[in-house]
């Protein structure tokens, strides 16, 4: 028995041998045929010029911008190209260059782990070569069959290339976004100077651009991302000995953004056309979107764009004389479709003394009291109404995170007693504001403001009782989404900037389908509707507000302006078009006292809407169904002869009835 036993493990043993023999063979009998079938290394300047990308508006017309691949690029022999640019490029894509033979084993299964660990693919673990390999020799399509072609191509490159031609070879070659390829016309584009000329900090800057052109891009709205990028790298480049502390300390004290050039191009909408290439970035890589030859429709309104810039521009500079308020952004959305029809992020893209090439339709800006109705449709899902009464009086509500008891005041300075939440979200009374989110409750009014589209509160700690009054910051695209759900009936389109890609074969890639949700009940949706539409009810404060109201339609609007005048707002909507304007400083600098919403951006805001609201037809909004109920709190029907306020304690009683005379 033992014989056989010894006997069947020998075979077992002689099987796995066959076995892994035979995948051996296998493998590299794969991997021989891939070498064959890779090109010569030798055909390396020969240069397969990629096609060009084009972004046009949503009529497929206009065309809004082309991103170009390897087109705009110029050629440096090795004696032109300056060490500071070789050392962090590898410092930044591939510290161990001069060790390798083409590809880094430790560093693609670093890179695997990494993706394996955060569920998507982060890093991937490409030397210089391979992305030389890459660029020059393969299409962009993410195959497996691919990946082993570009290692195999990037040894073909080592045993047939010096290390130092390699890195020409790539310097030359690759993208630093906004159309530049090559180190030569990097520097130019973005210094101004030829690339000997370049230095360390400025190198370093464009060494962090490969990894990411879209996103890092010096005239984008991530400079602090970019910045941090260009510490890494130099920190590295000390770590690996190729600079002393005391030069890489120098480098990164050095301002170096401010010696970007002004962005100087053929491109139009261009806050919209870089949101677009982010977001398809994301989707489809850099590299096909600036090689692939693909035609992308957008959602933008050609004609619409057109005038919000104008107005965008003409309000800014009478808001820097009037207001001390440099600036102005734009959006405009179709509630019931969600396109993105219209965005403008600053009056002037290329002016850098207001720093116009933010976007701040997209960036982070604290609303006001554009805020509130959130917190009033809040209250109304649990059973609050329009005409439910609310005491407006100096009111403490506690201690908050300061330490100090807030006790907000109102914007006219003054209390109007027992009012209706009507009446008090019309008037924009803070009081019963912050009442109003002590019954809806913070989390669940964040919650609310979520389902319609903001996604800036998530860090739910941070936010109290003055979140109602505009103590978070959102995103004024997202704020016109969200008051789109009201006009759009409680339905929530999801926002959408593209509308249909087609690939450089003519195959559609992509087409945009209308997303919809109900995220709130209709007749909370016509509530707020009613309220922030109610012209009467808001007179006592705002007066005939002619910049709140459109002519012969229905309009809903509603203001807001941040502590010390820094932001003004006014989001406002018809059925068919939501708009919403910001104007201020980018830099929070405060406006002149009194430059609140309605008078630095309802201007702004109207004369948009008065331009475009003749494209549509005129709609009411649907009223709401008033619930029938005795309570007079609910309903706001007060019979005098039954029911006596009492200021002081802000009760509301039954009239004790007289006892007869004996």
């Amino acid at each position: 028995m033992k014989k056989l036993a010894v006997t069947t493990l020998e075979s077992f043993e002689l099987v796995l041998f066959a076995a892994a023999v035979i995948a051996t063979g296998v493998v590299l009998g794969v991997l021989t045929f891939f070498y064959a079938d890779t090109p010569d290394a030798k055909v390396l300047g020969e240069m397969d010029f990629p096609e060009t990308s084009v972004i046009y508006d949503r009529t497929g017309e206009h065309v809004l911008y082309e991103i170009h691949g390897s087109e705009n690029r110029k050629i440096l022999p090795h004696n032109q190209i300056p060490d500071v640019a070789r050392l962090a490029a590898i410092a930044a894509e591939d510290d161990r260059f001069y060790d390798h033979n083409g590809f880094d084993a430790a560093s693609i299964i670093r890179a695997a782990r990494a993706n394996v660990e955060s569920g998507r693919i982060e890093q991937g673990g490409s030397t210089i070569t391979q992305q030389l390999a890459r660029n020059v020799f393969f299409t962009r399509e993410k195959t497996f069959e691919r990946k082993i072609k570009e290692i195999l191509m990037a040894v073909k490159i080592e045993k047939s290339f010096s290390k130092d031609e390699i890195l020409d070879a790539y310097l030359n070659n690759i993208s630093y976004g906004s159309n530049v390829c090559g180190i030569e016309q990097a520097s130019e584009w973005f210094f101004g100077k030829k690339a000997m000329d370049l230095s360390l900090d400025e190198a370093a800057i464009l060494a962090a651009l490969p990894k990411a052109t879209t996103y890092y891009s010096p005239h984008g709205n991530n400079k602090e991302d970019l910045t941090a990028r260009k510490e890494y790298i130099l920190k590295r480049m000390v770590e690996l000995g190729m600079i002393g502390e005391e030069e890489a300390k120098l480098a990164i004290n050095e301002e170096t953004l401010l010696k970007i050039k002004p962005l100087k191009i053929e491109i139009f909408a261009p806050h919209f056309v870089f949101y677009v290439m982010e977001q398809l970035e994301k989707e489809y890589g850099q590299e096909k979107l600036e090689a692939g030859g693909l035609r992308i429709i957008t959602t933008l309104d050609w004609d619409l764009q057109k005038a919000a810039e104008e107005i965008v521009k003409k309000g800014a500079q009478y808001n820097e004389k009037t207001y001390g308020a440099e600036n102005a952004a734009l959006t405009a959305v179709s509630p019931k479709t969600g396109e993105i029809l219209a965005m403008v992020g600053s009056r002037d893209f290329f002016d850098g003394k207001i720093d116009g090439q933010v976007n701040v339709a997209t960036s982070l800006r604290q609303p006001g009291s554009s805020f509130k109705p959130f917190a009033y449709a809040k209250a109304f899902e649990k059973g609050y109404q329009p005409e439910t009464y609310i005491l407006d009086i100096p009111t403490d509500f506690g201690r908050d995170g300061s330490g100090k008891n807030y006790i907000p005041k109102n914007y006219d300075g003054k209390f109007h007693g027992l009012v209706t939440m009507r009446s008090a979200l019309s008037m924009s009374l803070n009081i019963p504001a912050v009442k109003t989110l002590s019954l809806a409750g913070v989390n669940e009014t964040i919650e609310l403001a979520e389902r319609l589209g903001i996604t800036t509160l998530q860090d739910r700690g941070r936010f109290g009782l003055s979140l109602v009054l505009g103590g978070g910051d959102v995103k004024l695209l997202e704020m016109t989404g969200a008051f789109g759900v009201f006009a759009n009936d409680g339905k929530k389109a999801t926002l959408s900037a593209v509308a249909k890609i087609v690939d450089s074969g003519g195959q559609t890639v992509f087409e945009n389908e209308k997303r919809e949700e109900q995220v709130l009940d209709s007749q909370i949706a016509r509530r707020i509707n009613s309220i922030l539409s109610d012209t009467e009810a808001r007179k006592p404060i705002f007066g005939s507000a002619p910049n709140l109201r459109l002519a012969g339609r229905p309009v809903a609007a509603k203001t807001g302006t941040t502590q010390e005048y820094k932001d003004g707002w006014t989001v406002g909507y018809t059925g068919d078009i939501a708009a919403g304007v910001w104007a201020g400083n980018n830099d929070s600098r405060p406006m002149k006292a009194g430059s609140d919403g309605v008078y630095s951006a309802a201007p702004i805001w109207h004369a948009f809407m008065e331009k475009v609201v003749e494209l549509y037809p005129k709609e009411k909004f649907v009223a709401y169904e008033k619930i029938q109920s005795d309570e007079f709190a609910i309903t706001g029907k007060i019979d005098k002869d039954k029911i006596v306020f009492d200021e002081e304690t802000g009760e509301m009683k039954k009239k004790k009835k007289k006892k007869d005379k004996d």
